[in-house]
């Protein structure tokens, strides 16, 4: 049997466990990692099947803005990556910046912009290239699944930021012109870790709301994650039938 492939769900997207047949549960504490303190973070792995492929979910991630640095925020996709996993996908809840993404939408990550000030390869001469971070036949794939499941898959660049704060209006404005499409807390790092690796990524955001700036809306946790709910079985859909390839 093929490696089993790793998935890590953001804020709001636990319920995209729901389809794996789950046969074991590693709790963070017990594979070493910090817990997360976050509400929508079960902080747990899930060893199981999902479109007849063996997966390991993890279940909620840790962030720099909870206090904890680049090299715990990235433990999960070390412990990922010792468990057998070669081929990781990673899940974020994010803010369009990108007039086109409207909220309630999934984008693909075709790029970063790694804002964070940081990095999980800090303490050497760790100079691995990333002109390419996400695996390009999987893109393919995705979207060549995306059209047949009828679901609107976009794609663009990711701006990773500290948080925990939520942007400001200048600050989108900045990151507009950088070239990014949305904006949020993660994925940035545990995409730098698995590179270094040597593991394929693949991503995803789930647009939860506009950009501040771009509404007159306040930005708000609770949004997000009622968002995310919402979203998650077209995207639990897409990778059941990308594990099934």
């Amino acid at each position: 049997m093929a490696e089993p492939v790793g998935i890590v769900l953001g804020s709001g997207l636990g319920p995209l466990a729901d389809r794996v047949t789950v046969t074991r549960t590693v709790g963070f504490a017990e594979a070493g990692l910090p817990g997360s303190s976050v509400e929508g973070h079960a902080g747990r792995f899930l060893f199981g099947m999902l479109g007849g492929r063996e997966v390991i979910v993890m279940q909620g991630r840790i962030h720099l803005y909870e206090g904890h640095d680049a090299k715990a925020v990235t433990a999960g996709v070390r412990w990922l990556h010792e468990q057998g996993v070669r081929h990781v996908t990673l899940t974020n809840a994010a803010g369009t910046l990108n007039d086109g993404h409207a909220p309630g939408g999934w984008m693909m990550l075709s790029d970063h912009l790694n804002l964070t000030g940081t990095s999980p390869l800090e303490g050497g001469p760790n100079f691995i290239d990333m002109s390419q971070v996400y695996d390009a036949e999987a893109m393919l794939e995705f979207h060549a699944l995306a059209n047949e499941q009828g679901m609107t898959l976009h794609e663009g660049v990711y701006a990773g930021l500290r948080g925990p704060q939520y942007e400001t209006p200048a600050e989108i404005r900045m990151l507009r012109a950088m070239g990014a499409d949305a904006v949020g807390m993660s994925t940035v790092l545990e995409a730098i870790q698995a590179r270094a690796l040597g593991m394929k990524v693949s991503a995803f955001s789930c647009l939860t709301n506009w950009a501040a700036g771009m509404s007159p809306e306040v930005l708000d946790h609770a949004e997000v994650l009622a968002t995310g709910a919402a979203a998650a079985a077209d995207i639990m859909g897409l990778l059941e039938a990308w594990c099934g390839l």
